[in-house]
């Protein structure tokens, strides 16, 4: 009995479902660590949530009575199946503070921290980049020597310290930039009551209103913070930027068109950048995360009201459903952030989709 050989293009769409199944196993199995994770943190901190809602003075019944319509009073893994079962369904509990769902709340607060990390990695990126190319391509130069040193201050130099000096000498001395905040409160008055909300994002909605004092007063809030996290990941991309472009300057495929004549530019911009971008993609995205993740400092010197600061307020009044609730969505637009990059990946090199 002979067997038909599969058609390649029946071999090809074989794979790349393998390839989806198993990314999103992968994406799957990344989630259920993060609920594992928060889930034992949760427990394990020494903050009883249940004297946290009804206070000290309450009665061993109310008490109990809380604990129940907790459900801390189940066994710890129908506590997990549970919060796990919640949180699938997009039920992050409730804020202890305020009584609100703590998805409303981050709903509130996470448009801040995206229009700033956004922001932020797009400076890093648009300059970064090409800083690392002209390193690269005159190494040991003045010009390499500056974009090394200017991406060594920013690793070394605190994140709250560049902070504070930026608005001592921008906005205290000099009056360049706005304050604190992410509007002028009679702006953000504006905002509250006249303006309809698209998105969160103070640009974005006032921009589509057609808000342009809105508009120029949320870019004089925004350029300083989002400068300082543009600088931080900057440092970062332009030295990797650097190194693999180096790198691919050392191949045999860059001598070869150099020999055949080719401008130098090409030989840069569109040879070897074709295989740089591969591994900066990855580059981009890890910093994009680190921004949405790591801004708790940059928002709590600016009074940004992002997702850090609201993280950050949480842990200081105990509220335990906010923190664990603000460290899910980080932790899910990481792994989104990861997922899209390998695609991205996937797109550019036609080497690995086979």
């Amino acid at each position: 009995m002979t067997t038909i050989p599969a058609s390649p293009r029946n071999s090809r769409a074989l794979s790349v479902l393998r390839q989806i199944a198993t990314g999103f196993m992968t994406l799957a199995l990344t989630l259920l660590g993060l609920l594992v994770i928060t889930f034992v943190i949760s427990r394990v901190v020494p903050i009883d949530p249940v004297l946290s809602i009804v206070g000290e003075r309450a009665t061993p019944a109310q008490i109990e009575a809380v604990r129940q319509s907790l459900g801390l009073d189940q066994p710890l893994w129908r506590q997990f199946l549970i919060y796990v079962g919640d949180a699938l369904q997009g039920d992050l509990g409730r804020s202890i503070r305020s009584g609100e769902e703590v998805v409303s709340e981050i709903n509130r607060y996470f448009p801040a921290t995206l229009e700033l990390a956004t922001l932020g990695t797009l400076f890093g990126t648009l300059v970064g980049v090409p800083a690392g190319v002209l390193a690269a391509t005159r190494p040991g130069s003045i010009a390499d020597q500056i974009v090394r040193l200017v991406g060594l201050m920013g690793y070394s130099m605190p994140v709250f310290w560049l902070g504070l000096i930026g608005l001592l000498v921008f906005y205290g001395k000099l009056n360049w930039v706005g304050g604190p905040g992410r509007l002028d409160p009679t702006y953000d008055m504006m905002l509250q009551f006249t303006l309809t909300t698209y998105t969160g994002a103070i640009l974005i909605d006032s921009a589509l209103n057609g808000a342009w004092d809105v508009f120029r007063n949320a870019i004089s809030h925004i350029i300083l913070p989002a400068g300082l996290l543009g600088y931080v990941s900057m440092a970062y991309i332009s030295r990797m930027t650097r190194s693999f472009m180096m790198n691919e300057l050392g191949q045999e495929y860059i001598t070869t068109a150099r020999v055949k004549g080719m401008p130098e530019w090409r030989v840069i911009w569109v040879h070897a950048m074709r295989n740089v971008m591969v591994p900066l993609i990855t580059v981009i995205a890890l910093s994009y995360a680190y921004l949405l993740e790591g801004s708790v400092l940059t928002e709590t010197i600016f009074a940004w009201p992002g997702l850090g600061l609201y993280i950050t307020n949480g842990l200081f009044a105990a509220d335990m459903p906010a923190v664990l609730g603000g460290t899910v969505v980080v932790g899910v637009a990481f792994v989104t952030l990861n997922m899209l990059s390998d695609i991205l990946y996937r797109l550019v090199d036609p080497r690995a989709r086979t």
